[in-house]
């Protein structure tokens, strides 16, 4: 119950000297870089296994590829609309740019140390090498010059820039070769005004249907780069040319979406006409190999529209994430130790999933708990006689989930189903349209959703026939309904069939599928109806119990925190002497530690072997406890612009397994955590001689918590 104190909390200021923005908010991109930085601290780590060393070097690439590719290229829509807004902390496009790529360099910089210095050189004894073409002996050449002819010349399409062919289209992503040709003088070729042969530019785009690493003599352990071979054998590709050297380059270029649904006829063909638009992206950074001279740099740069501060040399191998293929090697001894999921207790001991759920709730903590808990539930419903309805959000699935399938098949055997696909889920648009496709193809319901709301909750509901009526059950999660990541993100999922929770679900969807206005719930807090309003009430509320001197607390896991007004509530919760713990995987605009703004708030962030993803939130309540889970963050967007769900855990051994087992895990933990500072930085979490070291994720890897 919110009370009237809650309300007039809602009301107060902060000091004046507190109200500046750069104070009072660390920079969203800034945040997220420094998230990276994190990322790039694990592959530091000589403690981690080398293939793992090198797993962390290829997802701190990928992050900054999706930086450029979303982050980036809207900034630079700014400038170029001529955007006056500031950013939250009080920065122009232009300082946020400027800021982003000098905390970038150095960290691009670290990395190819790392991956040329360290993680390649020490996997060398272990017998994986990567070498570079020159160092091979002649007969090893031989063999590779061979395989170019036989494997890769017949792929290879080189692109000349001259009066007739202008500058070749250089797709988002794609590893190319950069180099000079010019006639011999011997073949007679037309000389320029000076006398001197016109040298021209070429472009060959290495092939992405070959593998990035070609094994040497037929080995699975020495490898030298496809663009070191091309480069080798280039002559080939030029008969009676004189060809130059061959320089990487590659093109990252702007891939969001510009959705105008409201004069769509037809979402999902305006969605596949954007992917087809996303490959013609402005581009938005050139990478080159530090080899290349700073002639061909230029040319590149003007020739794609670039300025100087969008190009970054790089010291080492482009497109790291090729080099994964390491990583599929059969090397247990350079890997991470693996783990079993188990499946819970309760449903071991029996055949029929609803017959457990009937019986009580059921919180499935995964990886560490088996996600076929999951599909068997929704696989169960589908060929139950009983089942009569299936309803399900479907955010990101993945190509192979065994989801899509199941709801097919009930399809087929006559139950009413329904899937809401959210065909804007970045990056994952072109599965869902192949999903939603066949889907529709079976006779299922296939929904796209709310006008101008991405629909990011996870949430299951069955109908189903028993003797005393219908009654539903419900998966209601933090995480996607994807198998595949199941197995390396931290998500919750709750299994009920509480009546409440039920009718709101029912609610839910017929808001999300149909017209209706739904705007009240029992049980369900849904976004954008009222999340926020709760969130900011809840937290008042702690507000309102410390200044009564009753017993109050926040702990809240999150991957994002960027939201000013929860800021802000959480700032004046702190002033009344709130005690908070924030546990945030990666970006967090708010500044903990600071004396009369947030001192009683503290903020770390946890990175690791699985990427934590789900959210929970505790509030001490004066005692009266209330935790909840969900699948939103405290971003605007997830506010305002997105359908989430949260729930709230009734059951008081699920509420103590969340409270003092998860959270308590996670703030103890001493090997993967860092805590945020107040000048943005982050540290390890100190620990004195004697402490026993604590990783959260090997904690519950090892049966250190269980799901219920």
């Amino acid at each position: 119950m919110i009370t009237e104190e809650c309300s007039a909390a809602r009301q107060m200021a902060l000091p004046p000297v507190l109200c500046g923005a750069k104070e009072l908010l660390f920079n969203r991109e800034l945040s997220l870089l420094e998230f990276f930085r994190r990322v790039l601290e694990e592959a530091q780590d000589d403690a981690q296994p080398l293939l793992e060393r090198l797993k962390f070097l290829s997802i701190f690439s990928s992050h900054v590829d999706e930086f450029f590719m979303i982050r980036v290229s809207a900034l630079k829509e700014q400038l170029t609309g001529e955007v006056t807004e500031l950013s939250p902390d009080g920065r122009t496009p232009t300082e946020q740019l400027s800021a982003s790529r000098q905390l970038l360099l150095p960290l691009i910089e670290a990395q190819m140390h790392c991956l040329q210095d360290e993680v390649l050189p020490q996997l060398k004894p272990h017998g994986i090498v990567v070498a570079a073409y020159d160092s091979l002996a002649d007969s090893e050449r031989r063999a590779l010059d061979a395989y170019f002819m036989a494997s890769v010349f017949p792929v290879l399409t080189p692109l000349a820039v001259d009066p007739s062919h202008p500058f070749p289209y250089i797709s988002n992503l794609s590893l190319n070769l950069g180099l000079m040709v010019e006639a011999r003088p011997e073949h007679g070729i037309t000389k320029s005004l000076t006398g001197r042969l016109e040298p021209r530019f070429v472009r060959i785009k290495i092939p992405q249907v070959l593998p990035r690493l070609v094994p040497v003599g037929g080995t699975r352990s020495t490898y030298v780069r496809l663009e070191e071979l091309i480069a080798a054998n280039a002559s080939a590709l030029f008969p009676r040319m004189h060809a130059g050297a061959c320089y990487p380059f590659r093109v990252t270029r702007d891939a969001d979406m510009e959705l105008r649904e409201d004069e769509a006829n037809d979402l999902l063909r305006l969605i596949e006409e954007q992917l087809r638009k996303r490959r013609f992206g402005t581009p938005v950074r050139l990478e080159v190999a530090a080899t290349m001279p700073d002639e061909m740099v230029h040319y590149l740069t003007e020739a794609l529209g670039l300025a100087s501060d969008d190009v970054y040399v790089v010291n080492g191998p482009l497109n790291v994430p090729d080099l994964m293929s390491l990583y599929e090697l059969h090397r247990p001894d350079l890997k991470d130790k693996p783990f079993k999921p188990t499946v819970p207790q309760p449903f071991v001991q029996s055949k029929s999933i609803f017959d457990v759920i009937k019986g009580q709730d059921v919180l499935l903590h995964h990886p560490y708990a088996a996600y076929s808990t999951v599909t068997d539930f929704i696989a169960q419903a589908a060929t139950d006689p009983d089942v009569l309805a299936i309803k399900i959000c479907l955010y990101r699935t993945g190509p192979d989930s065994p989801i899509p399938p199941a709801l097919i098949e009930a399809s087929e055997r006559g139950k009413q189903v329904t899937a809401l696909i959210e065909l804007k889920a970045r990056f994952d648009e072109a599965h869902n349209i192949e999903w939603a496709k066949r889907l529709e193809e079976a006779g299922v319901h296939v929904v796209y959703g709310i006008l101008g709301l991405k629909t990011h909750g996870k949430l299951t509901l069955i109908v189903r026939r028993e003797a005393s009526g219908l009654r539903r059950y419900m998966h209601i999660a933090t995480g996607n309904y994807n198998p595949t990541t199941s197995c390396t993100y931290t998500d919750l999922g709750l299994l009920t069939v509480d009546e409440e929770i039920g009718a709101d679900a029912t609610d839910l969807f017929n808001f999300l599928t149909g017209y209706s206005r739904q705007n009240k719930y029992r049980q369900l807090i849904v976004a954008p109806i009222n999340l926020r309003e709760r969130m900011l009430a809840l937290i008042e509320r702690e507000t309102a119990h410390a200044r009564a001197g009753r017993h109050a607390r926040i702990i809240v896991k999150l991957n994002r925190l960027a939201d000013p007004q929860i800021i802000r509530a959480l700032y004046e919760a702190s002033q009344a002497g709130v005690p908070v713990d924030l546990i945030v995987r990666s970006i967090c605009m708010l500044r903990p530690g600071v004396p009369g703004l947030s001192e009683t708030i503290n903020v770390r962030s946890i990175v690791g072997r699985f990427l934590e993803h789900h959210r929970i939130y505790y509030f001490a309540n004066g005692g009266d406890e209330e935790v909840f889970i969900g699948s939103a963050d405290w971003m605007p967007r997830n506010f305002n612009r997105r359908v989430e769900v949260v729930i709230p855990i009734h059951e008081p051994q699920l509420r103590s397994y969340l409270k003092d087992v998860v959270l308590a895990a996670y703030l103890c933990d001493n090997a993967r955590a860092r805590v945020l500072q107040p000048d943005g930085t982050y540290q390890r979490v100190p620990s004195a001689p004697g402490d026993e070291r604590l990783d959260s994720q090997l904690y519950f890897a090892d049966g250190g918590g269980v799901s219920f």
